[in-house]
């Protein structure tokens, strides 16, 4: 099995198609990495608003209790 490139620049170059390969490679994985980061970044906000609202309805439990003793 031989390489399809003699050489890394070769390689780079793609056979004189160099700028259209790694646009498109750029233009693949640009919006794939930005997914990832969306995707982490509202996952940390879902989850920091559930545990808020779990926070603001055990306050409001306890307040209820405190209001039913007096």
């Amino acid at each position: 099995m031989s390489s399809a490139f003699a050489s890394w620049s070769d390689f780079f170059a793609m056979g004189g198609y160099a700028f259209y390969v790694w646009l498109a490679v750029a233009l693949t994985i640009t919006p794939l990495l930005l997914l990832c980061i969306h995707t982490v970044l509202q996952r940390k906000m879902i989850i920091n608003s559930i545990i808020a609202q779990q926070a603001r309805e055990a306050r409001q439990k306890a307040a209820r209790a405190r209001r039913e003793v007096e």
